[in-house]
């Protein structure tokens, strides 16, 4: 897991440091420390969040693992499987 605050000084400095993590494959999913809501980096819903409430994920399993649930948004299916009580199927690699 990566705090949005903290890699780098400040916010220049931070997206920099973001971007080439995600570039590398560090980082791959975005969560919502509030909500506990884990999603696609490309999620519009993740985008609006406050980057206090930001955190990242290399993957979905370190997500899950952490006690995060899918969002409703850009991930339907793996949200109503959640919903529902049922597992959630490893992501294709």
């Amino acid at each position: 897991m990566t705090d949005h605050l903290e890699p780098g000084t400040d916010a220049h400095t931070r997206s920099r440091m973001i971007r080439s993590l995600i570039r590398s494959g560090a980082i791959r999913m975005a969560g919502n420390k509030r909500l506990r809501i884990y999603g696609l980096l490309s999620c519009t819903s993740g985008k609006q969040m406050k980057a206090r409430n930001r955190i990242f994920f290399a993957t979905e399993q370190e997500a899950l693992a952490a006690g995060y649930r899918p969002c409703g948004h850009c991930m339907p299916e793996k949200y109503r499987m959640w919903k529902a009580g049922a597992a959630i199927p490893a992501p294709y690699s």
